[in-house]
C-alpha cells in the first residue's frame, strides 16, 4: 500500500482537468493573442477560464491576472507596489512563505523599509500588532491567508479593514487557502492564487487586483494579461487551472476535516508528541507535529521506504539545514523543529491511508527512539 500525505506541497491532477487540457496540445494549439481562429478558440477559452476563477472568489474577470504560480503572483502583488509607489514602508510576518519573505528582503537592498511581525505560539498575528506598526509612509501589508507549514488561518477580514481605514494596501498569499475556505475578493485588494495545490496542472496561478489598484509590471514585453504580465498565456495551463476550481466542492472540505480531526486525534495519542498549530482556526487538510527524541528527516525517510510521502517543513525549503522559520517563530527549539513532520491530504485521501500512516508512524517513532542514546 501506499499513502501520498505531501498535498501542501503539490496535487495530483484530477483526471478530469487533463482532459479538457488536452485538446489545446493538439488541436486548439493557437496563440490567445493571435487573430485568426485558432487563437480566437483559445482566447475565448482562457477568458472563459478568468470568468470561474474570479466567479470562485466573487471577483470581475477583469480583476485575475494569469501568472506562473504563487510565487509570481507574490512577486507581481509586493514589487509591483513598490515599484509603482517608489518607496515606502511595507508591514509582512515572520512566518510567510519564502515568496513573500525574500521579495521583501530584496526591497529592502533598494531601501524600501520592513517590517517583519511576530506570531504568537498558534502562528497568529495579533490585529493590535499590525496596528501598531502602520506608519504615515507605509504602502503595503502582506499576510498570508493560511500557513503552510502549520496551516494557521489569519483573520484577513480584520488585517484589511485596518488597512482600509489607514488607506495601505493589503496583499494575501491564499495559495494554501484557495477552494479550501471561504475566500472572498473583498478580503485583500490583492489575492495570490496557484492551480497545482487544488489539483490542477503546476506552472500556473493567478493574482486578483482589485480594479482601483495601480502595479507596476515585473515582466516587460508585449503587453499581456491587462499589460501586468507579459507573455503568452499559458492556455491549457489556465484551462486546466479553472476546470480544477470547477471541481473543488464544500463536501469536500467537510471530508478532509473530518480525516485531519482523526488524524489529529490519533496523533495526540503518540506519546512525546505535540501539534503544531490552532487546533480550530486551521487549515481542513493539515497535520504539524513533532515528536520528542525523534530525527524528522530519518522519520521522513523511513515513511517513504513503506510508501508514506509527508515533509519536513515547506518543500521550497526541504533541504535546509536550519530550523523551519516557521516553527522558530513560534516559539519552538531547535530540536523541537528538526523532530517535525507535515502531512497533508487531499480530496482523493482515504481513511484506510490515514490507518497505514498511522500504523508506520507509531512503529517507526518507536523504532527511532530505541536507537537514540539520548
Amino acid at each position: 500500500m501506499k499513502a501520498y500525505l505531501d498535498n501542501g506541497a503539490t496535487t495530483r491532477v484530477d483526471p478530469r482537468v487533463v482532459k479538457v487540457m488536452k485538446p489545446f496540445f493538439t488541436k486548439h494549439y493557437g496563440n490567445p493573442s493571435s487573430l485568426h481562429s485558432w487563437g480566437r478558440t483559445a482566447r475565448e477559452a482562457v477568458e472563459k477560464a478568468r470568468k470561474t476563477i474570479a466567479d470562485k472568489i466573487g471577483a470581475k474577470p477583469q480583476e485575475i491576472i494569469f501568472t506562473s504560480g504563487g510565487t509570481e503572483s507574490d512577486n507581481l502583488a509586493i514589487k509591483g507596489v513598490a515599484l509603482k509607489k517608489g518607496k515606502g514602508h511595507i508591514i509582512t510576518s515572520k512566518i510567510e512563505h519564502h515568496a513573500v519573505l525574500n521579495t521583501c528582503k530584496s526591497l529592502e537592498k533598494k531601501g524600501f523599509k520592513v517590517t517583519y511581525l511576530p506570531v504568537d505560539t498558534e502562528g497568529f498575528v495579533k490585529t493590535n500588532h499590525l496596528k501598531r506598526a502602520l506608519r504615515d509612509n507605509t504602502i503595503l501589508v502582506s499576510i498570508m491567508h493560511a500557513n503552510n507549514e502549520i496551516g494557521t488561518i489569519q483573520p484577513i477580514k480584520e488585517f484589511y479593514k485596518i488597512c482600509r481605514k489607514n488607506k495601505v494596501l493589503f496583499h494575501t498569499d491564499a495559495v494554501q487557502s484557495f477552494t479550501k475556505t471561504s475566500l472572498k475578493a473583498a478580503s485583500a485588494d490583492l489575492i495570490s492564487l496557484s492551480s497545482h495545490k487544488i489539483h490542477g496542472p503546476k506552472g500556473v496561478g493567478a493574482l486578483y487586483v482589485k480594479d482601483n489598484v495601480r502595479l507596476e509590471p515585473v515582466l516587460h514585453g508585449g503587453g499581456h494579461e491587462s499589460g501586468l504580465r507579459a507573455g503568452t498565456e499559458n492556455a491549457p495551463g489556465v484551462i486546466g487551472f479553472a476546470k480544477a476550481v470547477e471541481l473543488c466542492r464544500e463536501p469536500h472540505i467537510k471530508e478532509m476535516t473530518k480525516l485531519r480531526d482523526y488524524l489529529i486525534k490519533e496523533v495526540k495519542k503518540i506519546d512525546g508528541s505535540r501539534i503544531n498549530g490552532p487546533l480550530k482556526k486551521r487549515l481542513c487538510n493539515n497535520l504539524n507535529a513533532s515528536f520528542e527524541g525523534v530525527e524528522g528527516e530519518s522519520l521522513l525517510l523511513q515513511l517513504d521506504a513503506e510508501g508514506i510521502a509527508v515533509s519536513t517543513g515547506s518543500a521550497c525549503s526541504s533541504k535546509e539545514l536550519e530550523p523551519s522559520h516557521v516553527l522558530t517563530a513560534i516559539g519552538l527549539r531547535p530540536e523541537q523543529s528538526h523532530g517535525t513532520i507535515r502531512a497533508t491530504i487531499s480530496r482523493f485521501t482515504t481513511k484506510e491511508e490515514i490507518d497505514y500512516f498511522l500504523k508506520n508512524l507509531r512503529e517507526i517513532i518507536k523504532k527511532l527512539r530505541s536507537m537514540n542514546p539520548l
